[in-house]
C-alpha cells in the first residue's frame, strides 16, 4: 500500500508538471518534445515498468503507428515524405492550393478542408490527413490568430473522423480488436455522433475564418530547408515515443482510479487524453464487459478531448511542428471548444440517452 501511495504521489506530481510547465517556462514550451521525452522516461521509472518490450515499441511506434491497405504508416515517414516532396515541388503545390482558394473563396474552401480531411482520416489514415493539412493552413490567407484557430478546428474534426475506422487512428483498432468486432462497428456505434459534428466543425471554421479577400493572394514564398524538414520530422518521431512511455508511465493510475470510476464521471476525467496517449487509455477502459452506453461515453470522451492540447492528438502534433503554435496558442482555442463539445455529447449520450 505505502508503495502504491509513493508511485501514486510521484506520478501526480510527474502529471502537474506536464499540465504546468509548458504554458509557464517558455523554455520548456519551445522544446516540448525533449520536454515530454523526460516527463515519459520519469513516469516510466517511478512505476517501475521499464522492460525491453516497452523500450522497443517507443522506438517503433513513430515509425508504424497505423495500417492501410495491410502496409504499416509511420508518423515519421509520413511526415519527412511529404515535407521533402513539398520542399522540392512547393511551387507547384501552393499554386494548386492558391488556384483552389481563389475559385472556392476562403468560407467555402475552409468548410471543404475541414469537413473532407475530417471524413477522409477514417479511410487514409490520421497521419496523411494531418500532414496534408498543416500545408494547406501555410497557404490560407489569415492573420496568425485566424489561422491557429483554423487548424485547431480541422485537427478536432480530423482527430473525430479517424476514430470511424480501424485504419484511423490507434485509438480505433484497439477498440475494435478488444470488443473483437467488425470494421464498421464504430461507424455504427458513434458514426451518428461524429459525422454530423464534422460537418458541424466545417461550419463553424468557415464561419471563424472571417471573410479575408482571395482575389490578390500570393503563392507563398517556401523558406525550409532540407535540414529543417528533417529536424521537424525527428521531433515529431520524439513527441511520439515520449507519448508512448508517458502513457506506459501512467499505467498504475489508469489501473488504480480512473478504471474504477462511474461511467459518468470518467467522461470528464478522460480529459487527461489531452495529455496522454488516448489509445493507453482506450485499452484499459474498454472492455467487452461494459454496456454499449459506457463504451460510447469513454469513446467519446477520449476522443473530443484529445483535440484540446497538442500532446493529445497525432494532428494536433503533426499541425502544431509545422505551424510552430505554441501550447498557450492552441490551449485558448482547443480548450473551450473541446470543453464546449463534451457539455454537449455529455447530455446527448447521459441526459438524452441518444
Amino acid at each position: 500500500m505505502e508503495e502504491n501511495l509513493f508511485v501514486s504521489a510521484g506520478l501526480f506530481i510527474i502529471l502537474a508538471l506536464v499540465l504546468i510547465l509548458p504554458f509557464r517556462v517558455k523554455k520548456v514550451e519551445e522544446n516540448l518534445e525533449p520536454f515530454f521525452l523526460i516527463m515519459g522516461i520519469a513516469a516510466v521509472t517511478v512505476s517501475g515498468l521499464w522492460s525491453y518490450k516497452l523500450v522497443i515499441e517507443a522506438l517503433e511506434t513513430p515509425l508504424k503507428i497505423s495500417e492501410f491497405a495491410g502496409i504499416p504508416i509511420g508518423i515519421f515517414q509520413v511526415v519527412l515524405i511529404v515535407g521533402l516532396l513539398i520542399h522540392f515541388f512547393n511551387r507547384q503545390v501552393y499554386s494548386f492550393l492558391v488556384a483552389v482558394l481563389r475559385r472556392l473563396g476562403i468560407k467555402v474552401f475552409a468548410f471543404l478542408v475541414i469537413v473532407i480531411f475530417g471524413l477522409l482520416s477514417s479511410i487514409m489514415s490520421v497521419i496523411v490527413s494531418a500532414v496534408i493539412l498543416a500545408e494547406i493552413a501555410l497557404v490560407v490567407p489569415l492573420e496568425r490568430h485566424k489561422k491557429i484557430e483554423f487548424v485547431v478546428i480541422a485537427c478536432f474534426a480530423v482527430g473525430l473522423g479517424a476514430a470511424l475506422t480501424p485504419v484511423g487512428e490507434p485509438l480505433s483498432t484497439i477498440v475494435v480488436k478488444k470488443l473483437n468486432e467488425e470494421f464498421f462497428y464504430l461507424v455504427d456505434l458513434v458514426g451518428k455522433y461524429i459525422i454530423p459534428s464534422v460537418v458541424v466543425l466545417g461550419i463553424y471554421g468557415a464561419f471563424r475564418t472571417g471573410s479575408a479577400s482571395v482575389e490578390n493572394i500570393e503563392v507563398p514564398e517556401y523558406v525550409e530547408s532540407i535540414r529543417t524538414v528533417i529536424i521537424r520530422a525527428i521531433r515529431v518521431y520524439v513527441f511520439i515515443a515520449a507519448l508512448v512511455l508517458l502513457g506506459e508511465g501512467f499505467t498504475p493510475i489508469i489501473d488504480w482510479y480512473i478504471s474504477k470510476i462511474p461511467p459518468e464521471i470518467i467522461y470528464w476525467v478522460n480529459m487527461v487524453s489531452a495529455i496522454l496517449d488516448n489509445a493507453t487509455l482506450a485499452a484499459a477502459e474498454i472492455g467487452p464487459q461494459l454496456t454499449e452506453l459506457q463504451i460510447k461515453g469513454a469513446l467519446m470522451g477520449l476522443i473530443i478531448s484529445g483535440g484540446m492540447l497538442i500532446p493529445g492528438n497525432i494532428p494536433n502534433i503533426v499541425a502544431a511542428g509545422r505551424l510552430r503554435i505554441s501550447m498557450g496558442e492552441w490551449a485558448r482555442i482547443g480548450v473551450p471548444l473541446g470543453l464546449l463539445l463534451m457539455a454537449v455529447f455529455f447530455g446527448i449520450i447521459y441526459i438524452i440517452q441518444i
